[in-house]
């Protein structure tokens, strides 16, 4: 798998021989939801959208990771890698970052 961590591969991007080479569970990978659209959880790559467009485009997306049988597998591994946009396990970086903290204080307490 070769990707960068300063700029983290999306699940949706990866081939289904990195994913299951990062997510083997068992005797099964679970298959991650946004595989089937990419860009709803990245954006557009040859398009700019409006703020609203942008918005809504995430918002689907989020509901998307609400029933991913890979959801945690995600979560897990955008905290590792620490992205920088789209959505990943139905969260943004920053949201992202806010989540690890709170559990990085858990953890310490």
């Amino acid at each position: 798998m070769a990707y960068n961590l300063n700029r983290p591969l999306h699940p949706a991007r990866m081939s289904l021989a990195d994913l299951e080479t990062l997510w083997q569970s068992g005797d099964e990978t679970p298959l991650p939801e946004c595989t089937y659209d990419p860009e709803l959880h990245t954006g557009p790559r040859l398009t700019i959208e409006s703020a609203e467009e942008r918005a809504a485009r995430e918002a689907v997306a989020r509901d998307v990771c609400l029933t991913c049988p890979a959801l945690r597998l995600c979560e897990l591994y955008a905290q590792r890698v620490r992205p920088t946009s789209g959505i990943w396990a139905g969260r943004t970086p920053a949201e992202l970052t806010i989540h690890s903290t709170a559990s990085e204080e858990l953890e310490v307490a």
